[in-house]
């Protein structure tokens, strides 16, 4: 066949791009291939190696976006652009921008020389464990471990940073696990043997075997129905939900329709969803009102509390050393969401840079669960009076599996102006080997309890941290601290009382004002106003963040993982808009030293009263395992809720479910 000539390949791939129907819309494939080709063009001689570590859409600038929605449909786009970070010839990382309106035009191409790597590739990684199996000396090893060659499985692991000057290699530790009976591969770990290899160069510069531990038991571990064996507990009935009507939401490209909400669904393969422009219609207005701009996972910080040789360095950075959107799982209908569910399609790029399709990435449903949104009875008039409405709410789902851990990303969003984000924690346990098979043999540190027969479960912590670009109801924001102060009436005539509470109501007026750790804070309502928009009676218009579960880091903070993970130090940041802050551990993570993270920008103190605000959320679980996660663990959850605060004239769901 033919060759296309590139003049008209372009045309064409214009053409496709052009059916993008929206400027926030993720890459498509046609777009991940003009990126692909517009890259090996810009380098086009046949002896430079590319490797694609991140290709995802850059934002558009916001108040040319904002211009543009404004006076749309009339206005035109602002360009559509991708940003492309690639490591050239394994030497050098370059960030690349390619305007994907012309394919062919390569805006920019800079080197970036800092400290800290790009995320993983699946390639490289599984180059680097292919090599541990077959070093000689591994093969040793496994030989006088008595175990199984082709029941090895293999898995690479950033070495993070601890002190070390210099730019070193792009390095990974190779740890391997044992299957012979199981496809629980996380709970049969191969302790005491470390293979270290540098990626760029592809080749083993370390090889350790420092002890023989025990390998746990395959028995009990599988955790397939298929696999299971009597006796069983006492069953359920199924539950379908069903609309005979079909679903009340319309989906038209990524807008979601809903009820009273309107909002954008995104896909980066770092990030993993992203929801924009989220609006809600209220109804006495008779408009759509902005509560928030983008919304987002910036950072799953998972650092182990093991200090054994094997595991000291195990913090985890999912999103920006392995991509938390490109492992995110295909959902499965009927388990993973209910029969209601619609399902949308994801891509992300290989290392190569094309496109590769994740099948039902998201679901969306309408869920009611018999909660109750609002109700009354009232007793006190001569006839009973009872009023109930039932709580339907709409759900956005993805699921990203990083490693060992499954984590369900749901943003729900409520008709009553609530938007709740719920992140849960499933899949199993990373345990390390032990000689231990019962409790009383432990003597000393075992960095966590005993699980089963030789098997070690590592206390460790999970953190999110969330980008919520909040524009309620207008750009120019100020966050609010309501501190709850008791009060002491000291006039005896006044009344019979000796105290009662009251709302102190602060502004921050810089970054330090509106650093938060909610574990040590006192009783204080948090909420963002617009302060140029004010009620009928004269408050502010605002959403309040209703905080979950309040976990904060206990590692020092001179600690090298807790100086990469120093976004954490504090449930709330809230710092002014800037479109180069979107991660919160920095845009290179893998070998960073926390020197361009959340906790570095906000130190410039900037101003942000009645300006474009960001607020950055963390929520965390301390994980102390315990027999109940083995061999898999039921789902622990946490979350936060964005609730209307002087949004509305009155309850925006009062006539709900009403119809004249």
């Amino acid at each position: 066949m033919s060759k296309l000539p590139t003049f008209l390949f372009f045309f064409l791939l214009t053409i496709s791009i052009s059916l993008s129907s929206h400027p926030l819309d993720p890459l498509t494939p046609a777009e991940f291939t003009a990126v692909q080709t517009a890259v090996r063009a810009h380098y086009s001689s046949s002896h430079t190696s590319i490797a694609f570590h991140y290709i995802g859409l850059k934002d558009p600038p916001k108040s040319a976006f904002l211009t543009y929605l404004h006076h749309h449909p009339s206005a035109v786009p602002p360009p559509r652009q991708a940003f492309i970070i690639a490591r050239v010839n394994h030497s050098t990382t370059h960030e690349i921008t390619v305007d994907l309106t012309n394919p062919n035009n390569t805006i920019s191409d800079q080197i970036y020389t800092g400290p800290g790597y790009p995320i993983f590739t699946t390639k490289e990684q599984l180059a680097a464990n292919a090599l541990a199996v077959g070093h000689p000396p591994f093969l040793e090893s496994v030989r006088k471990r008595g175990l199984k060659l082709g029941e090895i499985v293999c898995q690479s692991y950033g070495i993070g940073w601890f002190g070390e000057q210099g730019k070193g290699s792009r390095i990974v530790r190779v740890m391997c696990n044992y299957l012979d009976g199981t496809v629980s591969l996380y709970m049969r770990p191969v302790e005491g043997i470390t293979v270290t290899v540098d990626l760029d160069r592809m080749e083993i510069i370390g090889y350790r075997d420092r002890a023989i531990v025990p390998v746990p038991k395959a028995d009990g571990t599988d955790f397939r129905g298929s696999q299971q064996r009597p006796p069983f507990g006492p069953s359920v009935n199924d539950i379908d939900i069903v609309q005979p009507n079909g679903p009340s939401f319309q989906i038209d490209g990524h807008r979601i329709r809903w009820a009273n909400w309107d909002f954008h669904l995104g896909f980066d393969m770092r990030a993993g969803p992203i929801i924009s422009l989220a609006s809600i219609f209220d109804v006495q207005k008779q408009k759509f009102r902005r509560v928030l701009y983008r919304g987002f996972v910036s950072e799953l910080f998972v650092p182990y509390m093991d200090l054994t040789e094997e595991w000291y360095y195990r913090a985890y950075f999912d999103a920006g050393e392995y991509g938390y959107g490109s492992y995110a799982s295909s959902l499965l209908p009927g388990a993973d969401c209910p029969a209601n569910a619609v399902f949308m399609e994801a891509y992300f790029p290989d290392e190569d840079g094309n496109p590769q399709q994740l099948p039902n990435a998201f679901c969306i449903f309408e869920r009611y669960a018999g909660d109750i949104m609002w109700r009354h009875t009232e007793t006190a008039t001569p006839e009973v009076v009872t009023e109930v409405r039932r709580d339907v709410s709409l759900l956005v789902r993805m699921v990203s599996t990083v490693g060992n851990y499954d984590y369900i990303n749901d943003w729900e969003f409520k008709q009553s102006g609530s938007i709740k984000v719920t992140v849960g924690l499933t899949g199993v346990l990373e345990v390390r080997g032990s000689e231990y098979t019962h409790k009383d043999q432990i003597h000393g540190e075992s960095y966590g309890p005993i699980l089963a027969e030789n098997t070690i479960g590592s206390n460790h912590d999970h953190f999110l941290t969330y980008h919520l670009d909040l524009d309620v109801d207008g750009k120019r924001n100020s966050f609010s601290k309501s501190k709850l102060e008791t009060v002491r009436v000291s006039n005896s005539t006044t009344s019979p009382r000796k105290s009662y509470w009251r709302a102190v109501v602060e502004t921050a007026k810089t970054e330090s004002d509106a650093k938060i750790n909610l574990a040590g804070s006192e009783q204080v309502d948090f909420t963002f106003v617009n302060p140029n928009k004010k009620t009928d009676v004269g408050n502010s218009v605002g959403y309040r963040l209703v905080p979950g579960s309040v976990v904060s880091p206990l590692l020092s903070e001179d600690d090298y993982v807790q100086i990469r993970g120093a976004f954490t130090k504090y449930n709330i940041w809230v710092t002014p808009y800037n479109e180069s802050e979107k991660w919160a551990g920095g845009v290179y993570v893998d070998q960073s030293r926390g020197d361009d993270t959340l906790a570095k920008w906000s130190l410039g103190d900037r101003e942000i009263e009645n300006r474009d605000i960001v607020l950055w959320y963390t929520l965390g679980i301390h994980h102390v395992p315990c027999q109940e996660d083995f061999p898999v663990m039921p789902t622990l959850s946490s979350g936060f809720e964005l609730r209307p605060n002087n949004f509305f004239e009155r309850n925006p769901v009062l006539k709900a479910f009403v119809s004249l």
